[in-house]
């Protein structure tokens, strides 16, 4: 026999074809009964309560087996807000207001549209990183919505390379933006999952201004690190004035609830290259250029 010849053996049939075999079943009525169905084809029996834990294990499973395949070793999160308009919309956000509390919101809105600008540089210059040895590092993630979220895929994608977006199914429906990479782009139920992937990858954090949904995703990833749950990274804080005036990082070292050290866990930043700058200090990785 040729050595190069490979034998193929298997000696049970795969799942694809049992499943086509399933689907030719003559039908009767002890074949059409949802009993009959194959587990794994019986959407009733998989959104059972009690196959929660299946579920988990799914929605684990489905991302790191696919980010893998596609060589992404390691990823340069960018949490933020949905709402912070894009510096070409900011203007009509204002002109939009009718009271004199929308006027002021969408003022402050304003101000922040610098950052979507700066998310979207971020994105460019670490998507502008070569592959080492086949794989992919500080693949830009993002939670794959629009404002700052859209701002980081975009940067990615105008650098030519690909993104991933975790997305999470709500109330109103919240589609993924252009510039996600389809191949990456996953949709959550569990928001525990979601942020277990966000962080499985993570090299680096950066948080821009956000609500609830970005405070969460802070205050977990700040507390893996305080309790050495995970391997210490850089996370970079845009927007010292923002996070100064809604968290008062210091009153909770005065009051002793965390440690004075705790404070070292984050960086204020407000550029992209200031934020690079410390990343690149980090990993001991040299100067590189970013986006024009």
């Amino acid at each position: 026999m040729d050595d190069k010849t490979t034998v193929a053996h298997r000696t049970f049939p795969s799942a694809e074809e049992d499943a086509a075999a399933a689907a030719k079943t003559t039908p009767i009525p002890q074949t059409e009964h949802p009993s009959y169905r194959l587990a794994f084809q019986d959407p009733d029996f998989l959104l059972r309560e009690e196959l929660r834990p299946v579920r988990f294990q799914l929605e684990l499973l489905k991302p790191e087996m696919l980010l893998k395949e596609h060589g992404i070793a390691s990823t340069f999160v960018l949490y933020g807000s949905a709402r912070i308009p894009s510096p070409e919309m900011a203007e009509a956000l204002v002109a939009a207001a009718r009271t004199d509390w929308e006027r002021k919101v969408a003022e402050r809105m304003r101000a922040k549209a610098k950052y979507y600008t700066e998310a979207y540089k971020l994105a460019y210059l670490v998507s502008s990183l070569p592959r080492e040895d086949g794989e992919r590092h500080f693949v830009v993630c993002s939670g794959g919505g629009p404002s700052i979220m859209e701002a980081a895929n975009k940067g990615a994608h105008d650098a030519g390379a690909e993104s991933v977006a975790l997305n999470i199914v709500l109330e109103h429906e919240q589609l993924p933006n252009p510039y996600v990479t389809p191949a990456l782009s996953f949709q959550f139920h569990y928001f525990a999952l979601r942020k277990m992937h966000f962080l499985m990858r993570a090299k680096a954090v950066a948080a821009f201004p956000g609500g609830f949904g970005t405070l969460d995703e802070l205050f977990e990833t700040l507390t893996l690190i305080q309790t050495r749950k995970v391997k210490p990274f850089p996370v970079l804080l845009f927007g010292r004035e923002f996070w100064e005036r809604i968290i008062n990082f210091e009153a909770l070292a005065e009051e002793g609830t965390i440690s004075r050290d705790d404070l070292s866990l984050f960086h204020f930043v407000e550029t992209a290259e200031e934020a690079w700058e410390i990343v690149a200090g980090f990993y001991e990785i040299s100067a590189m250029g970013g986006p024009c």
